[in-house]
């Protein structure tokens, strides 16, 4: 890599940058009813999957292609959660994989928020790992969120979109663009999901396919579907992205993934599909949670201030259990196991939305040590047999109980999905 991350300088963003708020204004109306909507000048670059055979096959095909049953190789999925700054543990847990020795080849990546910060760089494997650090613990994310950065006061956020694009543009560059295109030429899969506020609906992104377009285009794409997939709503403004639907110009509106799922392992309808089991073969499942998961009994002050975000922070973690209470019922039923990392539950009552350096850095130390230690993955679901993937196995629904699964639900766990991919 010719590009040294420790060069990387925020303020000549700022001092450089002059653009108009996009925001201010009028925008232009969203697509409407069930009309195929692809984004201007990128078709195909949405992941656009319903319930009919034809439509579930075609998505199989792309993302996890029939191998040979006499193949060794293995079949790895990786999902990153959001989390704002506790994407830190994240990045140390990749690069401490690194350092161990045991990080997987991950046929697919997928993300969200914080989770879609650090994929491309997980995509792209150990020789990225120096600048998924510095984009963590590098001191850049205090800059980002430094009282200078404010919005106005009657904006659509607390800090400013240019904020959050600085961070984006320092770490994505053209360099990137072409490593991530040349992987997904190899058939390797990038996936991130934005939430579209106007449908109510998760999208997600094949960013594989847009990097491999190539040009300035693919580059602003890319970079803008970053922030989009990272935009907290009410701390940073949505994105407005250009869309068209038969032949006519319109505009989504954007935040971030984690509010329709805070992670997913593919579009919800080909986790459903029937035929889908025996393109996993020797498949294996690990997910890095971005945040404490376990809850945790405090007493709560009577404020109206702190039972708000008291309510808030129980609502994340019962989204979170939820998701990877569907990720364990899919992986059961197709003989795969699951490997799920969180944040240790020492850093209980952390403020991950505070993106101090100090914090971030204890966070990602803490991640890098449980890989160095091989203490970092919980089975939530169990590998069956040597000859797993080979022959459909009958196996029982997952046990809301298993690993870092929900543990004080009762019942079945619940098929509904909390990632559903625009129609």
């Amino acid at each position: 890599m010719d590009r040294d991350p420790g060069k990387i300088n925020l303020q000549s963003f700022f001092r450089d940058r002059k653009t108009v708020d996009p925001l201010r204004g009028k925008r232009l109306p969203t697509p409407t009813g069930d009309r195929p909507v692809e984004a201007i000048g990128f078709p195909g670059v949405r992941l656009t999957v319903d319930q009919a055979d034809d439509a579930l096959k075609q998505a199989a095909d792309r993302l996890a292609p029939m191998r040979s049953l006499l193949g060794r190789d293995e079949f790895n999925i990786l999902a990153l959660s959001g989390g704002a700054s506790g994407g830190a543990y994240g990045a140390g847990l990749l690069t401490g994989l690194t350092l161990a020795g045991r990080r997987p080849d991950f046929a697919i990546v997928t993300g969200v928020s914080t989770g879609a910060l650090i994929a491309p760089l997980a995509f792209l494997g150990p020789a990225w790992d120096e600048r998924l650090t510095d984009a963590y613990v590098g001191g850049h994310a205090a800059e980002l969120l430094s009282f200078r950065r404010l919005g106005p006061a009657l904006g659509p956020s607390i800090f400013k979109g240019e904020s959050l694009d600085a961070l984006v543009e320092a770490f994505v560059d053209q360099e990137m663009i072409a490593a991530i295109a040349a992987e997904h030429l190899k058939g390797r899969r990038l996936l991130i999901a934005t939430t579209n506020l106007d449908s109510q609906r998760a999208v997600v992104w094949d960013m594989g396919e847009i990097a491999a377009r190539g040009g300035e285009a693919a580059l602003k794409l890319f970079r803008t579907l970053l922030v989009a997939s990272s935009s907290v709503p009410g701390i940073f403004p949505p994105k407005l992205i250009d869309v068209e639907a038969d032949g006519q110009h319109l505009q989504e509106m954007h935040v971030d993934g984690g509010v329709a799922a805070p992670l997913f392992l593919m579009p919800d309808a080909l986790l459903h599909w029937r035929n889908l089991g025996s393109r996993l073969r020797r498949g294996r499942v690990h997910v890095i949670v971005n945040t404490v998961l376990d809850p945790s009994t405090q007493s709560t002050p009577p404020g109206v201030a702190s039972i708000m975000s008291r309510s808030f922070e129980t609502m994340l973690r019962f989204s979170y259990r939820q998701a990877l209470s569907l990720a364990a019922g899919f992986c059961s039923r197709h003989n795969l196991p699951l490997s799920v990392a969180s944040i240790p539950n020492a850093f209980e009552g952390a403020n991950l939305l505070k993106f101090e350096t100090e914090l971030m850095r204890r966070i990602y130390d803490a991640g890098q040590q449980q890989a160095l230690t091989g203490q970092a993955w919980t089975s939530a679901v169990e590998e069956q047999s040597l000859w797993r993937g080979l022959f459909k196995k009958q196996t029982p629904p997952v046990s809301p109980g298993v690993g870092l699964v929900v543990r004080d639900a009762s019942g079945p766990v619940d098929a509904a999905a909390p990632l559903e991919p625009h129609p």
